[in-house]
């Protein structure tokens, strides 16, 4: 059974673009987002991303959910510049961060297990996703970056989800440093992601075993699991709303305008 959340797709305007599928087969829920600009995430498909998780969630016939992007390159080059460079006011700055917020808070709040699956480079964002699920594969392929700071902003709301994984040192290296790639084998190093693989195919043979696994497992230990898992971070709607206006004001700043200019430009 396949269910679609709203595709949006408008060729003219590249903040309306991508879709969020969400498919059930055999007590899996598969949750996929695609955005033609290596997987972005604009406001409008966050919002529809935030509902397919909500969904998932409250569905009896889905005893476990993974989350994947399309395409076999880049898992998720995090937020939208096109709209990133259209934000004029501190309430459309904050709205748009809040995106992410509201991402991570409903992988958090979701009673079922979430498998990630990140076949390629995952920045900002796209690490802040990844670091929200509760189980995360990836192919060799898939290094990682939190570039932020290098156009004048800084991870302030993906940055307690990646803590959560990286620990603060590693988050910390990867948010000074905005400009270096850390490799696959750095993120599993520092608990990122729990199993590399060589190629897709492999990797996702492992992520069918293991989902197989657990839609058979009992569903009230699953339910209790998660929970202890995110154990203290109860206050995360507060903390990530306060960092969205952070990141909300920052993106105003006239360095934060130039930075983001000069990186479309590349």
């Amino acid at each position: 059974m396949q269910s679609k959340i709203r595709i949006i797709k408008n060729m003219e305007d590249k903040t309306q673009q991508g879709e969020i599928t969400l498919e059930v087969n055999q007590g899996v829920g598969t949750i996929t987002f695609y955005h033609p600009s290596h997987n972005s995430l604009p406001g409008k498909l966050l919002a529809e991303f935030r509902d397919a998780i909500n969904a998932a969630g409250e569905r009896d016939d889905i005893g476990v959910i993974v989350l994947k992007s399309k395409g076999n390159r880049t898992f998720c080059a995090g937020a939208s510049f096109d709209e990133l460079a259209s934000i004029e006011d501190f309430q459309t700055g904050k709205e748009f961060f809040m995106g992410f917020a509201n991402v991570i808070n409903a992988c958090r709040k979701c009673p079922k297990l979430i498998i990630g699956r990140v076949q390629g480079k995952a920045v900002g964002g796209g690490v802040g996703v990844a670091s929200a699920t509760d189980y995360c594969f990836a192919t060799k392929f898939a290094s990682v970056k939190l570039s932020e700071l290098a156009v004048g902003i800084g991870p302030f709301v993906v940055g307690p989800a990646c803590e959560r994984k990286l620990g603060l040192s590693g988050m910390s290296q990867l948010a000074i440093n905005a400009t270096a790639w850390r490799s696959a084998d750095w993120a599993r190093e520092n608990g990122l992601y729990a199993e590399i693989y060589d190629n897709i195919e492999v990797m996702d043979e492992a992520i069918a075993s293991l989902a197989k696994q657990l839609v058979n497992s009992n569903p009230e230990a699953k339910r209790l699991l998660k929970k202890i898992f995110w154990e203290g971070t109860e206050h995360w709607d507060e903390l990530l709303e306060k960092r969205a206006e952070i990141s909300g004001q920052l993106v105003l700043s006239d360095f934060t305008k130039n930075a983001i200019a000069k990186f479309k430009k590349k």
